[in-house]
């Protein structure tokens, strides 16, 4: 849902940015800015490190979240 936020740059049209799995808030995307000289966020978007899950991190890795075996025979 799109809301209007007073951030420390300005007032923003933003949009929540949700997890697909837990629908967890990660953070937010900029619809919208109502000063020219923030224009170029529009579009963009921030995640907050702090609320994704250190177990979730974990599992999400640059090899699919499968771990490589050093076995030929179990690869």
């Amino acid at each position: 849902m799109k809301e209007e936020r007073v951030m420390l740059s300005g007032t923003h049209t933003v949009e929540d940015v949700f997890c697909c799995r837990c629908g967890q808030i990660l953070g937010w995307t900029y619809v919208a800015s109502h000063d020219k000289s923030q224009k170029y966020k529009e579009g963009k978007f921030v995640l907050e490190r702090w609320r994704i899950a250190e177990e979730v991190t974990e599992e999400l890795s640059l090899n699919g979240g499968h771990h490589a075996s050093s076995d030929p025979d179990n690869s």
